[in-house]
């Protein structure tokens, strides 16, 4: 078997259709990005988008449980015991078992929402982020940030069922984020273990963390204000392993996304 597989290689049916993360994120047309009235992404049940945003959602969450299955697997088998202590595959082991799970719930909740695999697309960011050559940098880019943002959505939706009647919904991503705290705060001890005597190679595997987490805080998609749709769940990012420090940092690198997208969207209008 290959080890180090690339995005393109990953298997696909017809059903998916692919996109650039960058198209995704990074173009100033999209909405999520700089948009100045970021209130009005909110889900909220009252407004007549709530429910396509929501099975947008949902979709990007069922394809990214699929691309984290597939790299917690690879993380089992691209390092020898040397490169990756053989506890830490267990533990990615383990993982593969949470997500594949994760993905069936995700497909039932698509149904229950009446979404069909493949109606949005797949940008494969999250499996990009678990094609580092460093398992220490896969931890901090998959476990610790998307993970990690997969936090904040989990408990943003599991509100919005609530808010919205909705039972099922929020039973079921109740039930996946408690997976997820404990996914995070195995990268965040195996972080703190494995580099408890190479401070350098720690600093390199944060800067990285924090590289992903202000790119996918998607322009100020999530923070803490009432204006961000997805809230920064403190209380589950601590029991994840999150100090108030880190916490606070990484309010600031959502603080930052959003100046910069708003600096993007008014070069963009002055042109």
């Amino acid at each position: 078997m290959r080890k180090q597989l690339p995005p393109e290689m990953l298997a696909r049916d017809s059903r998916f259709v692919r996109t650039s993360i960058m198209d995704q994120v990074m173009d100033p047309r999209n909405q999520m990005i700089g948009q100045r009235d970021l209130g009005s992404a909110r889900l909220q049940p009252e407004r007549p988008a709530a429910g396509d945003r929501a099975r947008n959602l949902m979709h990007g969450i069922f394809t990214g449980e699929i691309q984290a299955l597939e790299g917690a697997g690879r993380t089992t088998y691209d390092f020898d015991d040397e490169q990756a202590p053989f506890a830490l595959k267990l533990d990615m082991a383990r993982q593969c078992w949470d997500e594949s799970r994760h993905v069936e719930i995700s497909v039932k909740l698509g149904d229950w929402m009446g979404t069909e695999i493949g109606e949005f697309t797949e940008a494969t960011f999250l499996y990009e982020a678990a094609c580092a050559t460093d398992p220490i940098l896969r931890l901090c880019g998959v476990n610790r940030a998307l993970e990690g943002l997969a936090i904040d959505v989990f408990n943003t939706m599991r509100e919005f069922g609530d808010v919205s009647g909705d039972p099922v919904l929020e039973f079921c991503e109740d039930w996946m984020l408690a997976d997820e705290v404990t996914h995070v705060k195995m990268g965040s001890d195996w972080l703190r273990r494995i580099t408890a005597n190479d401070p350098e190679r720690q600093k390199n595997a944060l800067e990285f963390q924090r590289a992903v987490d202000k790119l996918f805080s998607f322009g100020g998609f999530r923070g803490e204000s009432e204006e961000n749709p997805v809230h920064l769940a403190r209380n589950f990012r601590a029991l994840a392993g999150f100090s108030d420090d880190e916490i606070e940092d990484l309010v600031e690198a959502s603080a930052e996304a959003y100046a910069e997208a708003q600096a993007m969207q008014q070069a963009a209008a002055g042109q």
